[in-house]
């Protein structure tokens, strides 16, 4: 009697706390303060320095406000300065800096309201080469690993960042082409086309990591790091037919890791109780004008190394992207062109009478025209 009296407890325990969940939806207030951020770092080795400024937006925004018409100059302890120029776009650039091993830089902002901001001054920082970028099948994906060290024992602390394309093919392709009404547009004959169409068919796609990617051999004897820095789902698109990963390493200070520690799991780990609580992002970036004001980013002296691979289809088979399309069947009607042709693009012709096409197959343009996803422009760099 007693376990049947547990028993009916704990159900009526599990059945009142599913019962009692509510969603919880916090006030939060919203401030009229927009914090400046900074992105970038500057550059000691070969390529563009790169300084994005933008401005902390409210919870109801879905995108960053963009800083315009700042001045960036980039400052050295030995007197020297280097002008940024203003791109436009919140981006503040120079192609590249030649600057002196042994002296100390900072990066010196006004905006176009007066407010001045200062950097603190950072020694030139060298980052170790990448040894090597690896992959390797992962529970039925794919996991790219990086591989560096530094001989020195000096490094201790790095941050990645990454760049992906890959070429990627329509699931269909069009060989009709749709005659249209020189003033409405829509169409009102279907007929064959010389050729394929293949200008939406072959595209490239590239995209930027966007996660903060860290590691660190503080706890190590020797300054040697290996980790995954990339994971491709099982079966997605990036490998359907040829993939390129290049990444970039920078060497960092152990306060900017810890920053950039601190920015992550502020921005990627929280989500549930037991994951890292909001902390104040501190930089080494100060409103001189306004000391009480905060900044939020950390700029750095260092240079980037760059590593690359390239992943075929071939290399992962089986490797079969689902394609998630469907081939319609129309009349070449005029009613039907009109209420559904507009809407779909031709792909072959299924029935004649005599020349004439009767019927034809069409899909969405997602289905056929890859330029809605990608670029058809070939990369410079592509095999």
């Amino acid at each position: 009697m007693k376990d049947y009296l547990k028993l009916v407890f704990v159900f009526v325990v599990i059945f009142l706390f599913f019962q009692c969940k509510q969603e919880y939806i916090p006030k939060v207030e919203e401030s009229d303060t927009r914090l400046l951020v900074v992105e970038g770092f500057i550059n000691s080795g070969q390529g563009y320095t790169v300084i994005h400024l933008s401005r902390a937006v409210g919870l109801n925004d879905s995108t960053a406000s963009p800083e315009y018409g700042a001045q960036v100059n980039v400052e050295g302890d030995n007197g020297s300065s280097f002008s940024l120029s203003d791109n436009g776009n919140g981006q503040y650039s120079t192609p590249q800096l030649i600057l002196d091993n042994n002296a100390k830089y900072r990066v010196h902002i006004k905006t176009s309201s007066g407010k001045e901001y200062l950097s603190d001054y950072s020694p030139v920082k060298h980052t170790p080469v990448i040894d090597s970028v690896t992959w390797q099948r992962e529970n039925e994906g794919v996991q790219i690993y990086v591989s560096t060290h530094d001989d020195l024992n000096s490094t201790k602390y790095y941050r990645w960042a990454y760049s992906e394309t890959w070429e990627f093919h329509s699931p269909y392709l069009s060989f009709l082409d749709y005659s249209r009404d020189p003033v409405t547009n829509v169409p009102i004959d279907v007929g064959q086309r010389p050729n394929a169409d293949t200008t939406i068919y072959k595209c490239w796609r590239t995209q930027n990591s966007t996660s903060i990617i860290l590691g660190s051999s503080e706890k190590l004897t020797s300054d040697q790091i290996y980790l995954p820095v990339r994971y491709i789902e099982p079966y997605n698109e990036e490998l359907s037919v040829l993939y390129y990963f290049e990444l970039t390493q920078y060497a960092l200070s152990q306060d900017a890791y810890l920053f950039y520690q601190r920015l992550k799991k502020n921005t990627e780990q929280i989500g549930t109780l037991f994951d890292p609580q909001p902390s104040q992002l501190g930089g080494n970036i100060h409103c001189t004008t306004n000391p009480e004001e905060l900044v939020i980013g950390f700029l750095e002296v260092s240079e980037e190394q760059k590593a690359h691979i390239f992943i075929s289809n071939d290399d992962v088979r089986p490797w079969v992207t689902p394609i998630g399309c469907t081939e319609i069947i129309l009349k070449n009607e005029l009613e039907t062109l009109q209420s559904q042709g507009q809407y779909l693009i031709p792909l072959r012709a299924l029935t004649f009478r005599g020349l004439q096409i009767v019927t034809f197959t069409a899909a969405e343009p997602m289905c056929v025209d890859c330029t809605m996803r990608g670029t058809n422009i070939k990369p410079a760099f592509w095999p």
